[in-house]
This record gives structure tokens, sequence and C-alpha cells, in this order.
């Protein structure tokens, strides 16, 4: 009891100080780079967003990709599972569509190469958007003559535009557009006084817990596949990366999601099984790094971690 009392005076004597952030530790984060418009192509985006909205690329014409990654709520639904055609629910929980483009693959298991990819696969899925075929796809949308047009612009010079292709290669050029930076991206470019001490604090509890052996860089996350239930085992059937590529090495393995607005994309995890950010800290600390954190821990990290929330608009 007396070493609990003692830990508490002394972690609330650290939040009062002034807290001071080693440069190394400040290293093993990036700012979000700059969203460069001319290089992706603006009609591309302009195009790409459209699509993003469009629900005649499901089968019932009732489902968008906008309808699990929702922009105007953090690129996500909320939802446990999200309902695809007749209202049937995927397997995994569908994770924000915010930064994603800078992760190094696509999807919990990462069997697609980029968003311009990963946009496609959903439209096809028997559970998800249901559509039949590729060539369905394409003549649903060449049924409007202002996609003619938007295609034949954004895809200057191209024999064929309107091509199922060029529809992923559409949406993932606006989905590049995405990025949320946030005020500890204006810390880490020298702005001191960007965040506050308490969120330096967790900042230093997060890195000195282990918590950047996997979350690090721009987006902290979504760099690397790691095994869930590293320390020990997790309560999962789902095999993860192995469902794609066969090997038992890959079991358990997902790719590691992002940080970035992680207060605003709950439930957690691949199933969503975790409804809190403070469940899913303790759950992380406990099976990856074999550690149990006490409750003023884990709200020190929350408050870190809620530095990197940004103002979306969509």
């Amino acid at each position: 009891m007396r070493s609990f009392i003692l830990f508490v005076m002394f972690f609330a004597f650290s939040l009062n100080a002034e807290t001071k952030v080693p440069d190394s530790y400040k290293s093993l984060f990036k700012p979000l780079p700059k969203v460069e418009i001319d290089s992706i192509n603006e009609n591309k985006i302009k195009l790409g967003r459209k699509l993003y909205f469009e629900k005649r690329l499901s089968k019932a014409s009732d489902i968008s990709c906008n309808s699990c990654h929702q922009l105007d709520s953090y690129g996500v639904d909320g939802k446990q599972f999200s309902e695809g055609d007749e209202k049937q629910l995927g397997g995994r929980n569908s994770p924000t569509v915010y930064n994603a483009a800078l992760h190094f693959l696509q999807f919990w298991d990462g069997r697609a190469k980029d968003v311009e990819e990963q946009a496609l696969g959903p439209i096809l899925n028997p559970v998800e958007m249901a559509m039949e075929s590729e060539q369905q796809v394409v003549d649903r949308i060449k049924e409007d003559k202002e996609y003619q047009e938007l295609f034949k612009i954004a895809f200057l010079g191209a024999e064929n535009p309107l091509t199922f292709k060029n529809i992923g290669n559409a949406i993932g050029a606006f989905e590049r557009t995405l990025l949320t930076p946030s005020r500890f991206d204006e810390y880490l470019q020298g702005e001191d006084s960007a965040i506050t001490d308490k969120e330096k604090a967790g900042m230093k509890l997060f890195v000195e817990t282990g918590c950047t052996a996997c979350h690090n860089g721009a987006t902290l996350g979504g760099n690397m596949f790691q095994k869930l239930g590293l320390v020990k085992a997790y309560p999962t059937k789902d095999i993860g990366r192995a469902e794609v590529t066969g090997k038992d090495y890959d079991k358990y393995f997902f790719k590691v999601p992002s940080l970035r607005n992680i207060e605003k994309t709950g439930p957690y995890f691949h199933d969503g099984s975790i409804k809190t950010l403070e469940e899913a800290v303790s759950v992380m600390a406990s099976y990856q790094l074999g550690k149990d954190l006490e409750k003023q821990e884990i709200q020190s990290i929350m408050d870190f971690l809620n530095s990197l929330t940004a103002e979306i608009k969509p």
C-alpha cells in the first residue's frame, strides 16, 4: 500500500512539473507529410470523392465506401462489424480510412498492396457490396453520362478511361488526400507548447512502456505486422495474415493499426471486441508487452493518444 501511495505522489508530481521529452523519444515519430494535390491529379481526386459516396457500386445500390468508413465520423462507422449486402456482417472491424494511404499494406491481413487495390475489394465481396463482376460494375457506372466525362478528364488520353481498375485508381487518389495532422505534428515540428505537459508525460510513458516497438513513425502504426498475443495467447479464432499466406508462422499476425485519431475510432482490434480506449491500452500492454499498467498509467498514455486527434473536414 505504501509503495502504491508513493507511486501516486510521484506520478502527480511528474504531471505538475514541466515535462521534458528526450529528442531520442521524439525521433521515434514523424509528422504527417503534406498532401501534394498536383502530384496526385486533382481531377482524379474529384472523381474519386464522387465514387467514394457512390451507392451504385453496390448490388442493391444502398452501400458506398462511406457507409462503413464515414468521413464525418473519423473514417469509421462505430460498429463492431459493418453491415453489407442484405445486412450481412463482415468478420472484421472496419478500420479508419484516414491516413490509410500511408500504410505499408491494406486490410488487417495485408492482402492489398495499396489503397487503389483495397478500394476494389469490397465492391466484389459477396458479404459487402456484392457486385457480381468487374464488368457489371463498369456497365452500371457507364450508364451515367457525367461519369463518362469525369473519367475522360481524370484519365486524359486513355483509350478506355472507364475501367474497373480506374475506379479503384480514382478512389485511391481521393483517399491519399485524407491525412489528418494534429497538435502532435506541430509539436514534432518544434512548437513545444502544442501539446500539454500531461500529454508529454504520457508520451514518455508510451515510449518507456515499449509501445513504440509497433506504434512508431508518422502514423504510429500501419507499417508492420505483429502477432496478436506476443507474450501470451490472445483469445481469437481469427488466424489473421495466415489466411492470406497459408503459412503457420503467420497465424495471429495482423497489421498494426495506426493510432492517429484513436480516441475516435473505436471499437478496437480486428474483431471490434474492445469498446473503450482505456481497455485497449490495458489489454495491449498485457498481451503484447507482459505489463499490467496501473489506472493512472493507462490514463497518462491516453492523454498522449488524445493529442493525435485532429480536426477533420469531410
